[in-house]
């Protein structure tokens, strides 16, 4: 059946100036508020035009001109210029978005640029000696009757960077001898530490790693590979991290049980897709108490603060944040109720443990950044009170302040400034200067219903403002269904948790993953037996150890 060709459409050139002419004489046919908002889509349109006719547009600046700035910094929102020197309500642990047009030249910030020697702790030191001249010779210039010494400071350094492939293999060619009278057959013994497995340790390392780590799909490895001719098909790799998987499980387990031990803990979820789930998975995987209808699937993060430092969980299924969370505090033995982050959502609540519950600031926040078009008054007032908040939040920890003392600091700045801001929104409704169900009023409906946990970092020690540790913590996730699109089987996801668990955890512990699967796999047996000594932030110390005590570090 042939398909009806639709005719292209016609373009036709209003000038801007008809087109407000038209506007113009609409406005007594219509309403003030409509005439309003049709003058505002003419200007939309009009500035849009403009925009597009222009030859040095970009599709960023079109973007921008549409939806509005990627930031939700203040000084973006209303169109304030931000000296250098004048604090934001970004958190510090947020990172700045680069700028797209041409701006004055800021300082840049430490950590971007070329990357010096010791920035390169892995590479291999060749030690170069001069090729005429070594320590005692006479000097080669003409007229000169000294003689060259070497130098006591710093060797001159030259960095070479070569690209291999990210899975390199080796050929080992064993010769065999065969007796004329016997028949018997002598092969010779590879070297020492090779092993007789196809592939290594350190390569289900690197898979995981561009997998999980870096976001990389089996099938772009694959194709990475092959032009490197060291052939990896995808479903080989999908065979070795799945062998490897195994291994990681009580290290794994260990991390939720200190996990559960934490002063605070952060929760929140992604959505995931699976694509093999049958219904018997799904009501399998399904956890106590849960709907056996619930058809979502998540990934879920959890992110605790313990004395050893951040801890990340990653759990793909039909759970939600608060029912991973759930499980990990059934671990915990103290009776001192931790601090739980995470947006208001009831969800996100784990059950009947008990925990002092505080709720992201942003996300209150930003209910007002998306109806500042409308209310600009009224938003700037808020948006520049949260920002004091947010700037004594950030000094605060960037003087290193304990808990008590950080508290007390935002008892002494911030408390008068969010008491003001309660006081706004009472006056908003006992003054009638907002509707309910207009944007604003929903706004201040959503920050009065969770005033107190908004403001527990007024009350308690040690809580946090927002949820942005989770949140960028789930980014591994995102980046993974963003890349790869979803897992295949339930199995898939769970040694997808395990490995971005171990990957993220290890990183935010400035430990190369890379390195910390490799100790793991290698020493399989000892982390069954002690996985508490086996943890990101003590395994080298236990490494090293082992080697002083005269252990083999060959595989366990």
């Amino acid at each position: 059946m042939s398909r009806r060709r639709e005719p292209p459409a016609r373009r036709v050139a209003v000038p801007l100036e008809q087109l407000n002419a038209i506007v113009e004489r609409t406005r007594g046919a219509l309403s003030a508020d409509d005439h309003t908002t049709l003058q505002a889509a003419v200007d939309t349109l009009g500035r849009l035009t403009a925009e597009l006719e222009t030859t040095t547009t970009t599709l960023e600046r079109v973007r921008r001109l549409i939806f509005g700035p990627r930031t939700e910094t203040t000084a973006k929102i209303l169109g304030q210029d931000t000296p250098a020197d004048t604090p934001t309500d970004t958190p510090a642990d947020t990172p700045a978005e680069p700028p797209t047009d041409p701006e004055p030249k800021r300082k840049r910030r430490p950590g971007h640029g070329r990357n010096g020697v010791d920035k390169y702790p892995r590479a291999p030191r060749v030690t170069v000696t001069h090729d005429t001249l070594k320590h005692g010779d006479p000097c080669p210039v003409p007229g000169c009757t000294g003689r060259v010494y070497v130098q006591r400071q710093a060797p001159a350094v030259l960095v070479r960077v070569t690209g291999v492939a990210p899975l390199q293999a080796q050929v080992y060619t064993l010769e065999r001898l065969r007796c004329g009278l016997c028949g018997t057959v002598f092969t010779a013994t590879p070297p020492a530490g090779v092993g007789t497995a196809k592939y290594d340790d350190s390569a289900a390392a690197m898979i995981a790693l561009l997998k999980y780590g870096c976001g990389l799909p089996f099938h772009r490895v694959q194709r990475l590979q092959q032009a490197l001719a060291i052939p990896l098909p995808a479903t080989t790799q999908w065979d070795v991290v799945a062998a490897a998987a195994p291994s990681l499980v009580p290290a794994v387990a260990e991390l939720a049980r200190q996990a559960a031990q934490g002063t605070v803990l952060y929760n929140d979820d992604t959505p995931a897709r699976i694509l093999k789930f049958t219904e018997e998975a799904r009501a399998e995987a399904l956890p106590p108490g849960a709907q056996p209808g619930r058809t979502g699937l998540f990934t879920s993060g959890v992110v605790a603060e313990t004395r050893n430092g951040p801890i990340v969980l990653f759990q793909t299924g039909p759970c939600h944040a608060g029912e991973h969370l759930a499980a990990i505090l059934a671990q915990r033995t103290g009776t001192d109720p931790p601090i739980q982050m995470s947006d208001a959502l009831a969800r996100n609540t784990p059950g009947e443990h008990p925990t002092q519950a505080a709720a992201c600031l942003p996300h209150g926040r930003r209910k007002f950044v998306e109806v500042h078009a409308a209310f600009p008054a009224e938003v700037a007032f808020v948006l520049e009170t949260l920002r004091e908040v947010f700037h004594t939040d950030q000094q605060a920890r960037q003087d290193g302040l304990s808990p008590a003392a950080r508290l007390q600091r935002h008892q002494q700045q911030s408390a008068p400034r969010m008491q003001a801001l309660q006081d706004w929104m009472v006056a908003q409704w006992a003054e009638h200067r907002v509707e309910p169900n207009s944007g604003l009023g929903q706004a201040i409906t959503y920050m009065q219903n969770h005033w107190e946990k908004l403001t527990l970092f007024l009350r308690v020690p040690g809580a946090p403002l927002s949820n942005n540790l989770c949140e960028r913590a789930l980014k591994k996730a995102i980046l993974h269904r963003k890349n790869s699109l979803f897992f295949r089987t339930l199995n898939g996801a769970q040694v997808g948790d395990l490995f971005m668990s171990l990957i993220h955890t290890a990183e935010l512990h400035q430990v190369e993953p890379f390195d910390y699967l490799v100790a793991l796999q290698r020493h399989a047996a000892a982390v069954a037996l002690d996985p508490a000594a086996w943890m990101p932030w003590n395994y080298t110390a236990t490494l090293a150890a082992r080697d002083g005590a005269g252990t083999e570090p060959a595989p366990d």
